[in-house]
């Protein structure tokens, strides 16, 4: 049996690490039947098993020293990426092949690209599904410029011995500050005091006029208490707020920051700000529905910087709407780039 899993590497601040130790690395594969490194970690794709199939290829595993950075082979990068991403890749490529644009591949081109390619450097706008991997054959590795992977069919990749890499940890801090941006947007109607601004609309101030919420003293629920959930917690204590989570398991870390961990049920309905960190997995989807907006504060609003089909997008346009709930504050939407 062949267990799906995921490489977490890194990227932008610790790029070029991250790239000297990577996949696209070449190396010594290990002895069968040894251990995986301890800084590897496993995912499975729901409760079923994969069918067996060829190991990945870990050749760019060492045990000790530095491997060699060399791709014996054409490396693809799929869209236009930041500095020094591209140049890095390029000095250890056999060629580089990178779509120099900042539009994404159509399926069709993603396809037709990839084939014969030794690794893949992809993005989270990427559906690396069986078709694209079918395509792939023969590639050592999908490396995934995100921290979530759901984009790729990790079991169709494992299958064909394909490695897939993410890149955890590189976001935490902008998507902590960016969760913090929107709300305080929301909350205090930055954007919409914006657009009055800029369309001539401002008629003068008054006590009641573009009245917001209060975020000082308030609770703060965060759903998925990982790294960036940690971060914006960190964040939190400026504003003297009380700090509720809730997750599968115990987050010593918002624990030491004074939060404490409730039950999803009970967080909804005591959070003035319920701000969403989980990966989308087929338990996740749609985990904040109509049932879930229910039970939240008519004065309560809505934070998602973790993937839009957390969310039943139609079910918070209604609660919007109906003003079951006072506000959302949303990074990523259920069917990008649409909205509802």
């Amino acid at each position: 049996m062949i267990e799906p899993w995921i490489h977490q590497g890194c990227l932008g601040e610790r790029i070029g690490a991250w790239y000297a130790h990577h996949p696209f690395a070449s190396g010594t594969r290990p002895a069968s039947g040894e251990e995986k490194p301890e800084s590897l970690d496993t995912a499975r794709r729901g409760k079923s098993e994969p069918a067996p199939g060829p190991e990945p290829d870990r050749s760019w595993e060492t045990n000790g020293g530095e491997p060699e950075v060399s791709v014996a082979g054409r490396v693809v990068i799929t869209r236009m990426i930041p500095e020094p991403g591209p140049s890095l890749v390029a000095s250890v490529a056999d060629p580089l092949d990178y779509h120099h644009k900042d539009e994404g591949l159509t399926p069709e081109a993603l396809r037709a690209r990839v084939a014969g390619a030794a690794a893949v450097l992809c993005l989270l706008t990427d559906a690396i599904d069986e078709a694209v991997l079918e395509s792939a054959r023969g590639c050592r590795v999908f490396a995934n410029m995100a921290v979530g992977y759901n984009n790729i069919d990790v079991a169709a990749a494992t299958r064909r011995g394909i490695l897939v890499t993410n890149t955890p940890g590189v976001l935490t801090v902008a998507t902590a500050d960016l969760t913090w941006t929107l709300i305080l947007g929301v909350a205090r109607r930055a954007a919409e005091g914006d657009r009055v601004m800029r369309a001539g609309q401002f008629a003068g101030w008054g006590p009641m006029y573009m009245l917001g919420g209060e975020v000082t003293g308030r609770v703060l629920g965060l759903i998925g208490p990982g790294r960036i959930a940690t971060a914006v917690a960190r964040r939190a204590a400026g504003f003297e707020m009380t700090i509720l989570y809730s997750g599968r398991h115990a987050s010593p870390e918002i624990d030491a920051l004074g939060g404490t961990w409730t039950p999803l049920e009970r967080l909804l309905s005591e959070s003035d700000f319920v701000s969403l960190h989980v990966p989308l997995t087929d338990q996740t989807r749609h985990l904040i529905d109509r049932a879930a907006l229910a039970r939240m504060k008519p004065t309560a609003y809505l934070i998602n910087t973790a993937r839009g089909p957390v969310v039943d997008e139609h079910a918070l346009v209604e609660a919007l709407r109906s003003g079951v709930i006072a506000g959302a504050g949303l990074d990523v939407y259920e069917e990008e780039p649409r909205m509802a």
